[in-house]
């Protein structure tokens, strides 16, 4: 079932701004809506809602329009992954690690790597996937050992990636893997064609969520990848890697909040129509109250990671204010669902109704991009350096 509530109210910086938030509204409304539960359902993967949404500009939002993108502020960006996640939570994080992938590029690229592949990967057309993490390597990110040995103008790559949002299904691929045994400074940056030789995926992860999104390990077996797409300096890779995750963790907490909005309406409406001993179950004070700390809840973690993306925007460190929206609303989204099932009782925990979905999409994102643990050490890194 569809969210039946009105779209939440926002305040956007331009009146394009807001023309960009309808039309995202008008493509859940028209395109993912009909598709989400059965794709869901059938774990198929929609290939071609990345199309349409390439082709409406929205692949490339925060990018410079003179390659393509949208030219849009990271706070406009976000609001719309936030649209597509209340109602189609794979989408959304598709169109984050889409835009996560096109970082590497965008800002450690030579203007000539730029010009040449930057337009088609944010016109719509290719698809992005990004490869950090390994089987033994995960949250310990500066221990993959991937490697790139340099053979004239090649490298020569082998390993395995795991975790790979987009695995066999993307065009390209942002891959992290070392080019020397420096420990964080031997790890460089290569844009991978998803077409190289020696370059395959493995069986897709049956997931507990998530279902439409495919996620896979990928294997590098001496697959040859040209020196020019180097991205930044050999060595360079971590620092890239942490300044693209700033980046994607907003993007993840845009996808709790649209996950746990998402939930807050299906609830709301059905507190609304469920009648028990002659009203509304929403007339009763324990369901009120309970709908009422959800809507506090999303609001707060809206305004958590909107402040952080104004701060992106305004050229200001965000890091650490990166990892408290990705925590915070990672774990409201978690409490939201969990409540909205609740409310929905018997009705909460069958597939004939959202809300069961939702919930264990929430699980997911107080993994990816960093486990909520982990952001919990970052902010508490960055409190100690004052």
């Amino acid at each position: 079932m569809p969210s039946t509530s009105p779209s939440v109210d926002r305040t956007l910086p331009t009146e394009e701004a807001t023309a960009l938030l309808e039309l995202t509204r008008e493509l859940v409304r028209e395109e993912l809506a009909p598709r989400a539960a059965t794709y869901e359902a059938e774990s198929r993967f929609p290939r071609d809602v990345f199309r349409t949404l390439g082709k409406a500009g929205l692949l490339g939002l925060p990018y410079p329009e003179q390659y393509g993108g949208g030219g849009q502020p990271f706070e406009v960006y976000l609001q719309v992954v936030e649209e597509l996640a209340t109602v189609w939570a794979s989408v959304a994080e598709g169109v984050s690690v889409h835009t996560l992938a096109c970082f590497p590029l965008a800002a450690f690229g030579t203007e000539e790597q730029r010009r040449q592949w930057l337009p088609d990967m944010i016109g719509g057309e290719l698809l992005g996937a990004y490869c950090l993490s390994e089987p033994q390597s995960g949250s310990d990110a500066a221990a993959l050992s991937t490697k790139a040995v340099r053979d004239g103008d090649e490298y020569v790559v082998n390993g395995t990636k795991a975790w790979i949002t987009h695995g066999g299904e993307a065009d390209f691929y942002a891959l992290l893997c070392r080019t020397s045994d420096d420990g964080a400074r031997g790890i460089s940056c290569l844009l991978t064609p998803g077409d190289t030789p020696g370059l395959s995926a493995g069986p897709p992860e049956r997931k507990m969520g998530f279902k439409g999104s495919t996620t896979a390990q990928m294997r590098f077996d001496d697959a040859r990848i040209a020196a020019d797409r180097l991205m930044g300096e050999e060595g360079q890779g971590f620092k890239i890697a942490l300044a693209a995750l700033d980046g994607g963790r907003l993007g993840i907490a845009a996808c709790a909040v649209g996950v746990a909005q998402g939930a807050l309406d299906a609830a709301l409406a059905y507190a609304k129509e469920r009648e028990q001993f002659g009203r509304p179950i929403l007339d009763f004070q324990g369901v009120s109250f309970m709908v009422a700390d959800m809507a506090t809840q999303v609001e707060a973690a809206r305004a958590l990671y909107l402040e952080a993306a104004r701060r992106r925007d305004r050229g200001q460190s965000f890091g650490k204010q990166a990892a408290m929206a990705k925590l915070f609303c990672t774990d409201t989204a978690m409490r939201v669902t969990t409540d909205a099932v609740q409310v929905l009782g018997g009705y909460g925990y069958v597939e004939d109704y959202p809300v069961e979905r939702y919930m264990r999409e929430a699980k997911a994102l107080q993994i990816v991009e960093g486990t909520n643990q982990i952001q919990r050490l970052v902010i508490g890194r960055h409190l100690a350096k004052g």
